[in-house]
């Protein structure tokens, strides 16, 4: 990466000094910026929109650019769970379960009509749940059945914007009302 362009990314001032720098910068900005530009995401695909999720992982999109590289399988270990597909009544504890074994702070992207909204399916069927949010609290939502690669990128990135201002979970949701 270039030397200019993270110093124009990091929060702080560098102030140059003959072999070096030195930094300034308050400790909360350091840490939300280092929080955003690292989140590890726990993949949660049913359906479709997986597909796409995982596209946006392959190298013609690469979210690993953007400091998503590292998808986990546990939920220990994630930051932002991507949920990408229809959520029944069966998989909604599930769902829950692995939301509460996050560490805190902890975000989620509902993708795609089937997460957001229970999609075409909600209507045909008794055991499609209306919306991940029925279930667990969502931060930003992604419009399309299938969302595109981009849409997913976009969202990650919004994220990472709110979370580098320094909103808490409840800003982030409040905002995202008004929006």
């Amino acid at each position: 990466m270039d030397v200019k362009k993270l110093e124009e990314s990091f929060p702080g001032t560098v102030h140059k000094v003959p072999g070096g720098g030195i930094l300034t910068s308050k400790l909360d900005d350091v840490i939300n910026w280092a929080r955003s530009n690292s989140l590890w995401p726990l993949v949660f695909g049913t359906s479709c929109c997986a597909i796409e999720m995982m596209s946006t992982a392959g190298p013609k999109y690469d979210f690993s650019r953007f400091g998503f590289e590292v998808a986990r399988a546990s939920a220990r270990q994630a930051d932002v769970i991507i949920i990408a597909g229809t959520i029944v009544n069966k998989m909604a504890p599930v769902l829950k379960r692995l939301y509460d074994q996050m560490a805190d702070p902890k975000y989620v992207i509902a993708m795609g009509a089937c997460a957001t909204s229970g999609g075409p399916f909600f209507y045909n069927t008794y055991s499609v749940v209306k919306g991940a949010d029925h279930v667990i609290p969502v931060d930003v939502y992604i419009a399309g059945c299938p969302p595109r690669p981009e849409a997913l990128l976009h969202a990650l990135m919004t994220l990472q914007q709110k979370i580098k201002s320094g909103l808490t979970r409840e800003q982030i949701k409040s905002e995202m009302k008004t929006v």
